[in-house]
């Protein structure tokens, strides 16, 4: 059975309002955009250049992990320039025809936003790459004998794709990118400025060292920082006067079981069934899966990211294992190599 995780990076919400909270979080402009210095240097640099030109800006692929702002700095990027974006993800593309839909409806200059555009299909890849090389759109009209191939002029757009998986982008459409960035993890300080700014829009009352003991616990990730703030903002509603200080913070992570360095529960288990079963020695994804009961891909994109960063886990040609700052962590004691 699947365990929703506070520190769960996928950006589903259930509930509607929950939506509109986590939208109107995001920032609208660099000033307003929190760490990613050296990215917004570049990108700033860019889209001054392309408004000199009067043109559009190269297209652009930010990749990393999960909950870094790619999305955001998507939006932000359509703001910075003055146009519209338009937003989309790689699985919701299923057939050429949807593509064809979505880029004859763009205007010039505007903002293609792709979310997950390593998962999209080869034949939807093959329409992108002319879309995004020569604004042109080559469809079939027709069956059998009479089909007969027509080019199509598009406006002149950009198409930003986000992945966490750089690697799997097929070569030719990753070389179709004029700019290709990686979002990095945050610094804690940063972090604490971004939980400090998402208070205040949401109308909570929250002192500087509650925000940096929530900092230490969001994985260097912004999205789980607005999310953890929010959860212990239910508990100052509840069980407090709705500010959210030092005591409150404390009760409510220990209550989401979250660990001073930003570890739940699915995370000690990850690396208390790794020390137990395997020791000091390497052990495969699949069998990792398997021990913990959490799918493969989940293991590799929420678990993983965050655990190497902060050194409990290292990667070998063998497979995963454990460090010895994981075992400190956990509070085992590394057993003695076997002769």
């Amino acid at each position: 059975m699947a365990i929703e995780r506070i520190v769960d990076t996928s950006d589903h919400e259930d509930d509607e309002i929950e939506q509109i909270i986590e939208i109107s979080l995001r920032p609208g402009t660099f000033d307003e955009y929190i760490g990613q210095d050296r990215l917004k240097k570049n990108l700033k640099l860019a889209i001054e250049a392309a408004k000199m030109r009067g043109e559009p800006l190269d297209h652009i692929l930010l990749n990393g992990p999960p909950g870094l702002g790619k999305t955001t700095m998507a939006t932000v990027i359509a703001n910075e320039m003055g146009k519209s974006i338009r937003v989309t993800s790689g699985p919701a593309i299923e057939k050429a025809g949807d593509l064809a839909s979505i880029l004859t409806n763009l205007q010039d200059g505007d903002i293609l936003f792709i979310d997950e555009i390593h998962r999209l299909g080869r034949t939807v890849e093959e329409v992108l790459y002319s879309a995004m090389e020569d604004y042109k759109l080559d469809i079939m009209i027709g069956k059998g004998p009479a089909a007969r191939s027509v080019r199509l002029d598009l406006p002149k757009f950009t198409v930003i794709g986000a992945t966490t998986r750089a690697g799997a982008l097929a070569a030719p459409l990753r070389d179709r990118f004029g700019h290709i960035y990686r979002l990095e993890f945050y610094e804690t300080d940063e972090i604490s400025r971004i939980i400090m700014r998402a208070a205040n829009i949401l109308g909570s009352k929250i002192d500087e060292a509650s925000a940096a003991s929530l900092s230490t616990r969001a994985r260097l990730t912004p999205r789980i920082a607005n999310r953890l703030l929010k959860r212990v903002r239910d508990y100052a509603d509840v069980n407090g006067d709705g500010i959210i200080d030092a005591v409150i913070t404390k009760k409510a992570l220990e209550l989401l079981e979250i660990d001073e360095l930003g570890l739940d529960p699915g995370d000690r288990n990850l690396l208390t069934h790794m020390i137990d079963n395997y020791g000091s020695e390497p052990v495969g994804l699949n069998t990792l899966a398997a021990l913990t009961g959490d799918e493969a891909t989940t293991i590799e994109d929420f678990y993983e990211p965050y655990l190497l960063q902060i050194g409990f886990i290292e990667r070998t040609p063998r497979g995963r294992r454990a460090t010895l700052k994981a075992y400190k962590h956990i509070g085992k004691i590394p057993k003695e190599p076997t002769a």
